[in-house]
């Protein structure tokens, strides 16, 4: 039994007793996005789980990292970790959603707990984190004077005015 009274323009409030599944959703973004237009994709998946008579508890934005494999087309993303309190819909929302943003590279949902009491799950502060730094393109290596060269001296050819001396008789 789910009862929530909804509060203007704020969260649903829940009754005490109220049950909802716990989930964590970590999704990526394209790492050259702006950091309002990042905050407005929180921002709308913040609004499903609230509309969805879910409960958001902490978002995390990790920054930008590099990716252990390559994601289309890049080796690096903006981490975004999502931990809320919803059903079964809710998390089935959200992920469709993401899937319609364009700038969302990729997402998973995980659920972390069965039967969590929503009134007694304390909401705790938003979190920004800076990311790892940007690494510039190693520059190429200089080669060594003389390395790649495609023959050695002593094997070329001789050239018209090196003269050859006259074999003695």
């Amino acid at each position: 039994m789910q009862t929530e009274t909804q509060a203007a323009g704020g969260p649903p409030q829940f009754a005490p007793g109220t049950r909802l599944r716990e989930y964590e959703t970590l999704f990526l973004v394209k790492p050259d996005l702006a950091e309002d237009l990042v905050d407005k994709i929180v921002e709308r998946m913040r609004g499903i789980v609230h509309r969805d008579g879910g409960k958001v508890i902490k978002v995390e934005n990790w920054g930008k990292k590099k990716t252990a494999y390559e994601v289309k087309k890049g080796f690096r993303a903006i981490f975004i970790r999502f931990l809320y309190l919803g059903g079964v819909k809710a998390v089935a929302e959200f992920e469709r959603n993401l899937r319609m943003t364009d700038d969302v590279l990729k997402y998973q949902s995980v659920k972390v707990a069965d039967e969590v009491d929503a009134s007694a799950r304390a909401v705790e502060a938003d979190v920004k984190l800076p990311g790892d730094p940007e690494m510039p393109e190693r520059p190429g290596r200089e080669e060594p004077v003389g390395y790649g060269d495609s023959f050695r001296e002593r094997d070329r050819e001789p050239l018209e005015d090196d003269s050859i001396p006259p074999e003695v008789e």
